[in-house]
C-alpha cells in the first residue's frame, strides 16, 4: 500500500486516550486533515453512537464499525482516530499490520477523571463505570500493544507534549511544522491532573472519593 493511499498515522487507545485531542493537535502540526472513525460512524448512520448502541445493540454498531475502519484505512485520510474497540476486531488488526499506529496509553485514574464517567460513552453507562473502564482496559491493552508502533504515554502530558512525542517516536519531526510556544490559555497545553487529584463522581459528576 502506498503512502497515497492510506493515513499518515492510526491512534489507538482506551477511552479517554486523547485520541481526539492529540488527533487534531497533530493534524495541524503535519498539516494533513484529521479524522475520527467515531464522526464517520455517527454521519453514516445519522445517529449517535450511543443512540445506535440502544436501538440496534453493540454487534450492529460493531459491523459498520469495522466497515468504516477498512475503507479509512484505504484512504489518504491524514490523521485517523479509531474508536476505543474498533481493535477487538481481528479483521481490524490484520489490517493495521500495514500501517503506522499509536497506542495512546492511559491509566485508570486518568481515563475515568478524563471521561468523567460519560453517558454518552455506551460501555461506561452501566451501575459501576470504575470496574467496567478497569476490565475493558485490562481487556483491551493487549489488543493495542499488538497493533502498536510505538507506545506513547499520557500521564501527566498535555495534548501538545503527547503529539511532539508522537512525532519524535516515528520520526516525523521534519516533516511536522513547528510546534507553537506554549500558552497558559491554550487548553493543549493543560496538563492532565496528578494521580492523587480527586475523581469525579459516577453519580453527580463532582469530585468524589
Amino acid at each position: 500500500m502506498s503512502d497515497a493511499t492510506r493515513p499518515v498515522l492510526v491512534l489507538v487507545g482506551p477511552p479517554g486516550a486523547g485520541k481526539s485531542t492529540v488527533g487534531r493537535v497533530l493534524g495541524r502540526r503535519l498539516e494533513v486533515p484529521f479524522t475520527d472513525v467515531d464522526t464517520e460512524i455517527e454521519a453514516r448512520v445519522g445517529t449517535t453512537i450511543a443512540e445506535m448502541f440502544t436501538s440496534q445493540g453493540e454487534e450492529a454498531f460493531r459491523a459498520v464499525e469495522r466497515e468504516v475502519v477498512a475503507e479509512l484505512l484505504g484512504t489518504d485520510c491524514g490523521v485517523l482516530a479509531l474508536g476505543g474497540g474498533s481493535v477487538l476486531a481481528g479483521s481490524t488488526r490484520a489490517l493495521l499490520a500495514a500501517h503506522r499506529v499509536v497506542y495512546l496509553k492511559v491509566g485508570l485514574a486518568d481515563g475515568i477523571r478524563r471521561t468523567g464517567m460519560s453517558t454518552a460513552r455506551p460501555l461506561l453507562a452501566g451501575v459501576n463505570p470504575r470496574a467496567t473502564f478497569r476490565a475493558l482496559l485490562e481487556a483491551r491493552a493487549p489488543l493495542y500493544q499488538e497493533v502498536a508502533t510505538v507506545e506513547i504515554d499520557t500521564v501527566k502530558r498535555s495534548a501538545n507534549q503527547v503529539a511532539a512525542a508522537v512525532l519524535t517516536a516515528l520520526d516525523l519531526d521534519a516533516a511536522a511544522s513547528p510546534a507553537p510556544a506554549p500558552s497558559p490559555g491554550d487548553p493543549d497545553d493543560a496538563i492532565t491532573p496528578s494521580d492523587d487529584a480527586p475523581l469525579p463522581d459516577p453519580v453527580f459528576g463532582r469530585p468524589g472519593s
